[in-house]
């Protein structure tokens, strides 16, 4: 399975490879001097983007697993809907 992580940065979403460690890191240093400018790699190829990264500015860390082993239908829902003529 492949992991991805979203960086949510004042409402922007930003989806990027593992591993995460080191711009963690560089947003902390950031945030800690006062405000500072971050590059956010791009998830598959690019030059990234940099970011404003400030005291107070709201940034969430989330991390899930996709691209695994498809999961197999057991009962698959027959939809049979009947719409009247019109």
């Amino acid at each position: 399975m492949t992991t991805v992580n979203r960086l949510t940065v004042d409402g922007r979403d930003y989806f990027l490879p593992d591993p995460v460690t080191e711009l963690r890191e560089k947003i902390l240093e950031a945030i800690k001097a006062g405000g500072g400018y971050v590059n956010v790699p791009p998830l598959h190829s690019g030059p990234g983007i940099d970011i404003l990264f400030s005291p107070g500015m709201p940034v969430t860390w989330s991390k899930f697993d996709v691209g695994g082993p498809e999961a197999e239908v057991s009962d698959p829902i027959e939809e049979t809907a009947e719409y009247p003529d019109i």
